[in-house]
């Protein structure tokens, strides 16, 4: 196992029972290594190495983010280095109580459980019936002249036939390692619409682990953009534990330079007639190197499921690498699961044709580029949100086609 590096992981000394046995489940684990199945393709030898701080409470102001400039009106719920801002925050996060989702599992997870020994919970809760509209989740850390640890913890619970559109958003500067988990509970008939974007430093090491639980008739969709950070994983670990639960995921990684981009998930089909898509696509330039693990176990009594993935990888450079790992593990016998993968360069046909047309040579790359990873983007319904990930994209292919 690495060891547990620097100050940032040292329990605080007003720590609660369950920090205390968080603790005691993140001293017997360490951080992950390749030896570990899960970790095979994400060596952290980098993040063990550096000297972390707690990540303390910053009263700076809220830096010139895109996001805000686009959607100056929307709800808003920030927080700072692991910590809410409500002076900078437009709605609040309810108290943290009884009925929260307790879905993350410390005594497996070496992040969960370095998250629940700093993290206040945040909790979001969403009445019955109920349409919350569109919110922004703001997460930011920010780093001065040392490393910080921050650790964000969030909890959303949708009641039967509610309904939320989450854009959830993190970046920062600096070198820091955000270590956020999430913890998401949907009612019967409640949908979610999750549209994340990370764009972390170039020192960072982003780790998000989201938990989800999904009962009967529940869809959750959600969209993942990773552009930054010198080392992200997004591990996912969703149950779909009611009849005719819906999941979708599209996620996209756009690296270049020596980044490092992981994606994990972990699919429970555990009711009968389930439906769940996902679809990664991954751009690499450089050196970078990107990751897809996906498995899906399907339960006995998960008759009639239909699951899908595919990992989609376009590499920009003889130096870039892609690892795919898809799994099924079905114990019912009337289900249609599939799975996939591709690998491949930007097609010179194509480039030709657009030259032919006059368009220059770095041009015609950016437009192909542009166009296999603006796909899931197009999906997303509400036109200023649509913007603020198109922006972001415009950023990602300046760093591409460098």
């Amino acid at each position: 196992m690495v060891a547990a590096s620097g100050t940032g992981f040292a329990l605080p000394p007003a720590a609660s029972a369950a920090a205390r046995a968080a603790a005691a489940h993140f001293q017997r684990l360490g951080l992950p290594t390749p030896r570990a199945e899960a970790w095979k393709y994400t060596n952290l030898r980098g993040l063990g190495a550096v000297d972390f701080a707690p990540a303390a409470p910053s009263s700076a102001p809220l830096p010139d983010l895109p996001v805000l400039a686009s959607l100056p009106g929307l709800p808003r719920l920030v927080f700072v280095n692991g910590h809410h801002r409500p002076d900078l925050s437009n709605v609040a996060p309810g108290p943290a109580g009884p009925g929260a989702p307790a879905l993350a599992r410390p005594e497996r997870d070496a992040f969960a459980a370095l998250n629940t020994m700093f993290a206040t919970p945040s909790p979001i809760v969403v009445p019955p019936g109920h349409d919350a509209g569109t919110v922004l989740r703001l997460s930011l850390t920010l780093a001065g002249s040392d490393p910080i640890a921050a650790h964000p913890r969030q909890s959303l619970t949708l009641g039967a036939g509610a309904r939320l559109t989450l854009l959830d958003v993190s970046a920062g500067t600096g070198a820091y390692l955000h270590n956020e988990v999430l913890e998401i509970a949907l009612g019967a008939g409640a949908h979610l619409t999750h549209l994340r974007l990370q764009e972390g430093s170039a020192a960072a090491f982003a780790i998000t682990t989201l938990y989800a639980d999904l009962a009967e008739g529940a869809g959750y969709d959600a969209l993942s953009f990773t552009l930054g950070a010198a080392l992200s994983r997004t591990e996912a670990h969703v149950a779909l534990s009611g009849a005719k639960a819906r999941f979708t995921f599209d996620a996209a990684q756009a690296l270049t330079a020596h980044q490092h981009g992981d994606i994990t998930t972990v699919l429970a089909h555990d009711a009968p007639q389930g439906r769940s898509r996902q679809t990664i696509r991954n751009v690499l330039a450089q050196s970078a190197r990107g990751v897809f693990q996906g498995r899906i176990d399907v339960a006995r009594a998960a008759q009639k499921t239909d699951g899908y993935q595919m990992n989609h990888a376009l590499l920009l450079s003889a130096n870039a690498e892609i690892d795919s790992k898809p799994e099924l593990r079905i114990n019912a016998d009337d289900v249609k699961c599939s799975h996939g993968a591709t690998v491949g360069e930007l097609d010179a046909d194509q480039i030709f044709y657009l030259r032919s047309r006059g368009i220059p040579e770095p041009e015609a790359r950016a437009m192909l580029i542009r166009g296999f990873l603006a796909e899931p983007l197009a999906a997303i319904a509400e036109a200023p949100i649509r913007a603020v990930f198109d922006d972001a994209l415009a950023r990602a292919l300046t760093g591409l086609t460098a």
